[in-house]
């Protein structure tokens, strides 16, 4: 066999959720919208189902000038992309060279770390104060990037302004990537798409799989000033978005009031639930996100209600990693699968250890 990149060989392949072969199982572990997509995005979709034989327009103009209006910036400063990993791997093959120092906090989004080994860049983690907040007196001038999600993943921890504006200025010589994948469901104001217009070292990164229920779509959104975004223009697939995608993706975000009505059951069953695990006497980390962090005291009963959990048919997520080992992270879904999974839970918190 020929042999691959060094960076290559040495790196391990990102692991998702694991999939839900069942029907009867409720998949509460990759933060997917259990509710229906809008059923206007349904609707465009299938309507250019027709035009497939036809290559799909290479700008994804539409998506484009939804999200402008959408986030109040220009189109110019928008790019589409096959769900919002892509715009992180493009920001990394635009940015990144081999040795650069690309830093994350601890614990988030694992797919950082796949990332950086793929460019082979030297990558660094910062960790979170106990309470998951930055820690003070952050310095990177090494950085060429640096990735914060906004909320944050695992966590659900929502960061201020202030906070996100100190990272940013604390990174002079680099791009401070803000991840706002669950954005959607967190208190308002809370995005800092805004702020593009005042730092050129800004990248705001969004998806349509949480908050918009099109995880199957792939559809994802990069916010940077116009000169940015047109030297990342130039290592994007002309292609990346299917004519599917484009249209379905479009009248999700023009469709405002499916959105509103949806982050607005889901974040009401978030508290619902948080509430009921607090009253089992479970940890439970505030969450501006679609999902929540449930602490057991524990690594081994953590992963025993998560063994627990499975036997009865409820997918949940485990991370076996320090700092976040005695914690299973749990998304919300609609009010019938979370009264599934706090049935399952109170089974087998009953079991004898």
């Amino acid at each position: 066999m020929i042999k691959v990149r060094d960076c290559v060989a040495r790196m391990t392949a990102y692991v998702p959720g694991e999939a839900a072969l069942d029907s009867g199982v409720v998949k509460l572990n990759q933060n997917e919208n259990r509710y229906p997509m809008s059923s206007r995005a349904l609707a465009a979709a299938r309507k250019e189902a027709s035009g497939l034989g036809l290559y799909p327009e290479s700008s994804s103009a539409g998506v484009r000038n939804a999200a402008a209006e959408l986030y109040g910036v220009r189109p110019e400063e928008v790019m589409a992309t096959n769900g919002s990993d892509e715009i992180l791997r493009l920001l990394f093959h635009a940015y990144c060279d081999p040795g650069d120092a690309v830093f994350a906090f601890y614990p988030s989004y694992t797919y950082y770390a796949t990332l950086a080994a793929m460019y082979g860049a030297d990558y660094r983690l910062v960790d979170f104060t106990a309470d998951y907040r930055l820690p003070p007196g952050l310095k990177l001038p090494e950085a060429k990037l640096a990735f914060l999600p906004n909320p944050n993943a695992p966590t659900g921890t929502v960061f201020s302004g202030a906070e996100i504006r100190g990272l940013i200025e604390a990174t002079p010589n680099g791009v401070v990537v803000i991840d706002e994948a669950y954005a959607d469901f967190a208190p308002p104001g809370t995005s800092v798409i805004p702020l593009i217009g005042e730092y050129d070292n800004l990248a705001v990164v969004r998806t349509l799989s949480k908050s918009h229920a099109l995880a199957g779509l792939r559809v994802g959104l990069g916010f940077m000033r116009e000169a940015a975004l047109a030297e990342l223009d130039k290592v994007r697939d002309y292609y990346n978005l299917d004519r599917l995608a484009q249209a379905g993706g479009e009248a999700a975000l023009r469709d405002t009031e499916w959105l509103r009505e949806t982050t607005g059951k889901i974040v009401a069953t978030r508290e619902r639930v948080t509430g009921e695990l607090r009253r089992l006497g479970l940890e439970v980390v505030p969450s501006g996100a679609n999902f929540i962090m449930v602490g057991f005291g524990g690594a081994e009963k953590a992963r025993r209600v998560f063994s627990g959990l499975k036997a009865r048919k409820v997918l949940v997520r485990y991370f076996d990693k320090r700092r976040v080992d005695s914690f299973l992270r749990v998304t919300v879904g609609t009010d019938a699968d979370m009264d599934r999974f706090l049935d399952a839970l109170r089974g087998t918190l009953q079991e004898p250890a």
